[in-house]
């Protein structure tokens, strides 16, 4: 990784920070996108400090405003001129039904459409870099998602972990087919599960998922081993040349069937690019 930059979104907590802290070690330039000032300078003091300066950067980004996501990757445009590895990793879930600052449900504004907007104002950068790479954070929630296009901000009917799941099947979808869309170009898309880490995205969550939790909570991972996957795929050569798959413990497995349908996925995307074109010229 010496010499490679690395943005990744959700650095500041969980698995996207020992990431960060991990690829810097590796010899990557870090950029870290946040919404939380504090934290991202705390993470970069911990990283100089044992890296050395220069190492890693933040850019201030709140990903529930696609104005902010657009003013996050022009500054990042202004500072570097490549980018090797895009790690689309910010994410949570809320027990309640609420919006982001374009009006769109928070969880799918956050967790999808955030990221594409990102991804697409970066696209011709990592096209340049390449081989270069996107890793995408879904989760085991993509099998029990489902692409209503009917009620997509969940107006009708809004359940935490249902609309979780739907951001997370859509994360996958997008993976997919911006693994088909780059195809030919040296630039990679693939996500992976996690797995259920220790974390604070518990907090957001509500009604009987948040009772749940501490119950399950002896049987999730820490950071450390919920990163690991994410690392591997932004660093590994062993996944050099490899695209459109969908990892567990760095190995590959099969997503859901909806997961795998392109029709579904071409169609999230023409709906992902009406809705944010706005952000994305």
């Amino acid at each position: 990784m010496q010499g490679k930059v690395v943005l990744i979104t959700g650095a500041t907590s969980g698995i996207g920070r020992v990431t960060a802290k991990a690829l810097a070690g590796m010899g990557a330039r870090v950029v870290i996108l946040g919404r939380d000032a504090k934290k991202g300078d705390e993470l970069l003091n911990e990283i100089h400090g044992y890296v050395g300066e220069r190492t890693a950067e933040f850019i201030l980004c709140d990903m529930a405003s696609l104005e902010n996501v657009r003013k996050a990757a022009l500054e990042f445009r202004s500072r570097f001129d490549r980018l090797d590895v895009l790690i689309d990793n910010a994410g949570g879930i809320n027990g309640k039904r609420k919006v982001t600052a374009d009006g769109f449900e928070y969880t799918f504004g956050v967790n999808h459409l955030a990221h594409f907007v990102l991804t697409n104002l970066l696209l011709d950068m990592l096209r340049a870099s390449a081989p270069s790479r996107v890793v995408v954070t879904s989760s085991s929630a993509q099998a029990f998602g489902h692409i209503d296009f009917d009620d997509l901000m969940a107006e009708r009917h809004y359940r935490s972990l249902r609309v979780y799941g739907r951001s997370k099947l859509a994360n996958a979808l997008f993976t997919f087919e911006l693994a088909r869309r780059l195809d030919g170009t040296g630039v990679t898309a693939n996500c992976f599960h996690p797995g259920a880490v220790r974390s604070n995205f518990v907090k957001g969550m509500g009604g009987a998922a948040r009772v749940m939790a501490p119950v399950v909570g002896i049987f999730e991972r820490s950071p450390e081993k919920g990163a690991e996957t994410q690392i591997y795929l932004a660093s590994s050569p062993d996944v050099e040349g490899d695209t459109g798959r969908y990892f567990v413990k760095k190995k590959v497995r099969r997503s859901s069937n909806e997961s795998l349908d392109p029709e579904v996925a071409k169609r999230l995307w023409e709906v992902s690019e009406e809705l944010t074109n706005k952000w994305l010229d």
